[in-house]
């Protein structure tokens, strides 16, 4: 297959691989699940006897001292009763192809012929250099960054269906995207964590955002929503019970607070679009301006955040920029560590509390 295409895309459909003719492949953008599953992918099709895989793929550390002429050597070896095509990887090969450029494009530039394969795992692969021309015209270049403006959630449903064979309703994708952000690795622990608890029976069907709640984070990370949700309410005492309880199992005040963070901010722009002058963009209620602010379109979400925005009122929500970065400055100053840094986040969540237990 020559030219480039993108990971997110050659997952869906791995049989559209096609290696016959590259003399090298290039992974490009560092994106960590997207870069292992589609190296699974090529060695899956490469070498697809496991017995094989001992001396028909092998993987070099490019973060280390490492001699070129080993890659080469190991690529250019051609097995004698072996129907495998080697393949000689280098990950995290960035100072690899600085070092290797020459050599890189001569291999990229000519036919592979009865050679093994050359493939490079890179966080950045600039398309104007020649070995960039030459692996685009002549090898495979595959993508493994996330694009700006890609249809994650599309993506995460479509991922669910063909690689854990489950239906998501679209709000549950938003759901899982919303607690883990862009992070697929651990949405697609959580999709294999559901798969295997929902019987066969019921995988015909959209599961909806309630179906994912247990499997989502790890035990911290859960209780750490939990705690950040009452804080939104303006419950502060349970919400100081619970960073009580996390703290003492060693989570940190830090990623705490970048937490809430993700979470805050959201309620913030909510208010900041309702305070627009009508005609000047404003949106037409508090459920639309909740959705363009990035909460998850689901009912529990949404009536959450609106009761939450509610709660804290207009004011208080439009100042939850400037009290979380107090908070930021004072966990990276003063109140790094110990009964300072918890003091600071008990502030927070304080002056998030319901206006009459504040005046109580």
């Amino acid at each position: 297959m020559a030219g480039g295409t993108h990971a997110l895309d050659l997952l869906l459909d791995p049989v559209s691989l096609r290696i016959d003719t590259p003399s090298i492949v290039v992974l490009a953008g560092g994106e960590p699940f997207l870069a292992r599953r589609c190296l699974a992918l090529l060695r899956n099709r490469l070498v697809p006897d496991e017995a094989d895989r001992a001396w028909a793929w092998r993987e070099f550390a490019g973060d280390e001292p490492l001699d070129p002429r080993d890659v080469f050597d190991e690529a250019a070896t051609v097995p004698l009763f072996a129907s495998a095509t080697r393949a000689a990887v280098v990950r995290q090969a960035d100072a690899f192809v600085t070092a290797a450029r020459e050599s890189l494009e001569r291999i990229a530039s000519s036919p592979r012929g009865s050679r093994g394969l050359v493939i490079l795992e890179v966080k950045s692969f600039p398309g104007t250099t020649r070995l960039a021309k030459a692996a685009a015209a002549h090898g495979l270049v595959i993508e493994t960054a996330i694009p700006p403006r890609q249809d994650l959630a599309g993506w995460v449903r479509k991922w669910a269906e063909a690689g854990h064979g489950v239906k998501l309703a679209a709000a549950t994708s938003e759901q899982l995207l919303e607690r883990l952000g862009g992070h697929l690795g651990q949405i697609d622990q959580a999709l294999a964590r559901l798969a295997a608890a929902t019987p066969a029976a019921a995988r015909g069907r959209p599961l909806p955002p309630e179906a994912i709640e247990e499997f989502v984070g790890t035990p911290g990370e859960r209780s750490a929503w939990g705690m950040i949700d009452a804080a939104a309410s303006g419950d502060a005492a349970a919400a100081l019970a619970e960073l009580a309880a996390l703290l003492e199992t060693g989570e940190s005040p830090i990623a705490i607070a970048a937490q809430a963070s993700a979470v805050l901010r959201k309620l913030s722009s909510a208010a900041r679009l309702l305070a627009l002058p009508a005609g000047s963009g404003r949106p037409a209620g508090i459920e639309p301006a909740l959705r363009e602010a990035g909460v998850a379109a689901w009912p529990k979400a949404l009536a959450q955040a609106r009761e939450s925005l509610a709660q804290l009122g207009a004011a208080r929500a439009r100042r939850l920029p400037v009290w979380l970065r107090d908070l930021d400055l004072a966990l990276k100053g003063e109140a790094s560590r110990g009964l300072r840094a918890r003091l600071a986040v008990e502030r927070l969540f304080c002056k998030m509390a319901r206006l009459e237990d504040r005046r109580r």
